[in-house]
């Protein structure tokens, strides 16, 4: 079956469809991992998003119970240079062909798509559908349509819920919460609540909290801010906090810093930050677009993390406020394993 990716300033690409037969728009963005397709469709962080997958072929492994990000994608499709179609036969696995059929997901392979990613790095910021025709009134469709704004509210967890363990409690804001971050807790022994984007302060203090997380998750900081100032109005030097990915923006926001838009959004798992005391280099998976003009900051921070890229500030803490942020995602999935230092050093903070 045919079908058409088309863009917003009118250009087009003809592909082989799979998945749900259903017409979507989203944002075109790049994913850059060569591998985790799962657990990148199944990011809430990704919500809205028609993912442009780099990597030359996804599909090859299928779709397990255990690399679930959420339950439910959120991106709007996929659109990839190659596709596995046949997969190994076992029970414990899923086509992936399959899986976006059964969960509403349309996708197009055999498109070109390192024409794609110049695009998007001349461009920026593209709205884009995959439908079945690429005819004047399917543009006219396109530019007509509104992206959705506050995507943390559509992904969010209505009502909190408790992931239990024995040891400290940690409330945990859930912006676009992934699992992966609530089993890195868990096996620290981490009594998690998590609670929803919009949580008010009288939330936190009925649980008695010993710290607190702001997650990473999707959209900008200002659909985010006027729930999450309160709480840190409240707890901010009170209480361990620590915040990733948009979690770390609000917090840089929060601190009157200066957020810098990157010059390509910067999703995968290929992104190196050093650590400016240590001068260790960790490779590390992020999800952002934008990052923090380090010599903007009005704190003296005992540790700060640069991306190498763009050299601009992707973490700090400082121990006497309690705090920490980072940009990156340090529970990967996918990615590295060397951010999962960061919940070591905040459940330091914790004790």
């Amino acid at each position: 079956m045919k079908r058409y990716l088309i863009l917003e300033d009118g250009s087009s690409y003809k592909g082989d469809g799979i998945g749900a037969a259903i017409t979507a728009t989203g944002e075109l963005a790049v994913q850059t991992s060569n591998y985790g397709y799962q657990e990148v469709l199944t990011d809430p962080a990704n919500a809205g998003k028609i993912i442009v997958f780099t990597t030359p072929m996804i599909g090859s492994n299928g779709i397990n119970a255990v690399d679930y990000e959420s339950m439910q994608p959120s991106v709007k499709g996929v659109i990839a240079n190659d596709v596995a179609l046949n997969i190994t036969d076992n029970d414990n696995f899923q086509s992936l062909a399959d899986f976006l059929k059964e969960k509403g997901v349309p996708a197009i392979f055999n498109v070109d798509t390192r024409a794609l990613v110049r695009k998007l790095q001349k461009q920026g910021t593209i709205k884009a559908s995959i439908m079945d025709t690429d005819d004047a009134h399917a543009f006219d469709q396109i530019r007509a349509l509104v992206l959705p704004k506050n995507k943390s509210a559509l992904v969010s967890t209505k009502n909190a819920y408790a992931a239990p363990n024995v040891g400290k409690t940690i409330a945990v804001i859930d912006l676009g919460l992934k699992h992966t971050m609530l089993r890195e807790l868990s096996l620290r022994q981490i009594n998690a609540n998590v609670l929803p984007y919009n949580a008010e302060v009288r939330d936190l203090k009925s649980l008695r909290p010993d710290g607190i997380i702001i997650s990473n998750g999707p959209g900008q900081t200002n659909e985010v801010m006027r729930y999450l100032s309160k709480i840190l109005d409240a707890y901010l030097g009170q209480l361990p906090i620590l915040g990733v990915g948009l979690g770390f923006l609000a917090i840089a926001d929060y601190l009157d810093m200066t957020l810098v838009d990157l010059p390509q959004y910067q999703n995968g798992t290929n992104f190196p930050v050093i650590s400016q005391t240590e001068g260790q280099v960790w490779q590390t998976a992020m999800n952002i677009g934008q990052l923090v003009l380090p010599d903007d900051a009005q704190l003296t921070f005992n540790e700060e993390y640069f991306d190498l890229h763009t050299e601009l500030l992707a973490g700090f803490t400082n121990e006497k406020m309690k705090l920490m942020a980072v940009a990156f995602n340090p529970e990967g999935a996918p990615g590295a394993l060397d951010g999962r230092l960061i919940f070591d050093d905040f459940l330091k903070l914790v004790k």
